[in-house]
């Protein structure tokens, strides 16, 4: 919800030009270039420049190191390195298998001590792939296709095999899912049972299934759509990539709103999922299981709080979908400051301008003008952390906090713009359905943003996680979802939800 963007920030203060540092003459090297998932990495180093501040830092290959001594994104694991020569340990709980390297970064900064060092993690874990079921993007009869299951299998893979299913489908030694399915297999579901094999002679099966789609109709005729702030990318739970992964398969997702990505996870799980993906830098990422045509400029680039991409969902009409992500400001925090502070309604609406939130929303809006001009044309959505509830929650019969309605800005103006909140149109009581995403793992507040005299109260739990669409959608359902029942901060990490938010899931149906 609030912490990551702090933390970017610092740290791009923090970072050091490359041209205040000579050309780098120390040492950096792991202990082996290969370590299991689990165990530590082990690194020497020397510096003729020790400092206490200067440190490794860990990121995936490639990823967001500072590939040119300056700040990209966030490491995922770090530590000191004071001494002019000495070793280090970085744990790997929580990486995924792959690719990684490693940097010496100068005095909290970025400037390098020493070349990177590259290594790689490898999986300690039995064969199996992440579930058992695995639904894959659609198909049309007649014309090719292809999708792939290679990056959802713990372990290490030598190879894959059909085990069964229909004759045009056909499964590459190296996961890939082929085929053009006959005029036969239209409107049917297509099933197959694929095998992924152990250099040592273990396996492990899934059933993968494809709906094929007659030819002429459309291709995606219900999309399935999240908002999902992952919590610095999953980290903070035990297995949390494998988790979403088993998540986003289970409610056979289509396209997924990221904020909180820690710089990597839509890449890696836009790769694992074998989707499209655009990591729009530390915070925000789009994945998709059909086809980004567009990308719009990096957060850093528009100075927006947002990302924007179009999907294409039918190739044959050139449907495509126009999706705007966003991750407003996060303090001050408009309910403390209502449920605790009890301020006037002119004192919030102060203090959302304050937080930025207010003028962040009306630049997004007024970014997307061209799209939402065209909205019957190509659909719009809007999603994101919002860090702000909705004035169609603050109502009267509501009664939130003892205000009678409260009008906050940030769905004020979408709505304005023409934009429906899909969870309200889906469920328009919010007495009977309040929706909460916030929080299901902070059922009590933890001190801060001014309101210490209420540490230990009951933290106000809101909706502010959001959905908004405009054009030829019609919302089939809504809802603010998790896995299981999450375990409250601090006995969180073996949850089978990753986030400290529900996501919101939104099931759109075509109108055309």
């Amino acid at each position: 919800m609030r912490l990551a963007i702090a933390v970017l920030a610092a740290l791009a203060l923090t970072a050091t030009p490359a041209a205040a540092w000579a050309a780098p003459d120390g040492t950096l090297t792991p202990a082996s270039a290969s370590v299991k998932a689990g165990d530590a990495i082990t690194f020497t180093y020397s510096t003729p420049a020790p400092h206490p501040k200067n440190w490794i830092g860990l990121y995936t290959d490639p990823g967001n190191g500072p590939v040119d001594q300056k700040y990209v994104g966030p490491s995922l694991k770090w530590a000191y390195i004071p001494s002019g020569s000495g070793t280090a340990r970085l744990d790997t709980d929580g990486l995924e298998p792959g690719d990684y390297v490693a940097y010496a970064l100068a005095e909290d900064g970025y400037a390098w001590l020493a070349q990177p060092a590259k290594l790689r993690i490898v999986s300690s874990e039995p064969l199996r792939f992440v579930t058992s079921s695995i639904p894959l993007r659609n198909a049309r009869a007649g014309s090719p296709y292809a999708a792939t299951v290679r990056g959802l299998v713990r372990g290490e893979v030598s190879g894959f095999r059909k085990v069964s299913g229909p004759g045009w489908l056909t499964v590459g030694q190296d996961g890939t899912i082929t085929g053009t399915p006959p005029a036969s297999a239209s409107s049917k579901t297509a099933t197959a049972t694929v095998e992924a094999r152990g250099a040592a002679g273990e396996s492990a099966t899934a059933q993968v299934s494809v709906e094929v789609r007659p030819p002429g109709a459309p291709l995606v005729p219900e999309l399935k759509t999240l908002s999902w702030n992952l919590w610095h990318g999953g980290s903070q739970v035990r297995g949390g990539r494998e988790k979403q992964l088993t998540f986003l398969l289970e409610r056979d997702i289509d396209v997924v709103g990221l904020q909180e990505s820690s710089g990597t996870s839509a890449k890696e799980l836009g790769e694992a999922l074998g989707w499209d993906y655009y990591q729009a830098g530390a915070d925000l990422g789009v994945i998709s299981r059909y086809p980004i045509t567009s990308r719009g400029p990096l957060p850093s680039e528009s100075g927006l709080p947002a990302s924007n991409v179009r999907i294409r969902i039918d190739d044959r009409r050139g449907s495509e979908v126009a999706l705007w992500n966003v991750h407003l400001g996060y303090t001050p925090y408009g309910p403390y400051d209502a449920c605790f502070g009890r301020y006037s309604v002119d004192r919030l609406m102060a203090r959302e301008a304050q937080s930025g939130r207010t003028p962040q929303i009306q630049d997004v809006v007024r970014a997307m003008a061209v799209d939402l001009e065209s909205a019957e044309r190509t659909p719009v959505l809007l999603m994101g952390d919002f860090n702000a509830p909705s004035h169609l929650d603050w109502t009267p019969a509501a009664r939130r906090c003892g205000y009678d309605s409260v009008a906050w800005p940030t769905s004020v103006v979408p709505e304005q713009a023409g934009l429906r909140d899909s969870f309200r149109v889906a469920h328009p009581d919010p007495v009977a359905e309040p929706g909460v995403t916030w929080s299901p793992v902070y059922p009590t507040f933890t001190g801060g943003y001014g309101h210490d005299s209420h540490k230990g109260e009951p933290e106000p739990q809101d909706r502010i996680d959001f959905i908004h669409y405009k054009g030829a959608l019609e919302v089939a359902s809504s809802a603010a979802v998790v896995e299981g029942a999450p375990t409250a901060i601090p006995n969180h990490k073996d949850n089978a939800w990753t986030s400290d938010h529900a996501a919101v899931l939104t099931v759109f149906t075509l109108s055309r």
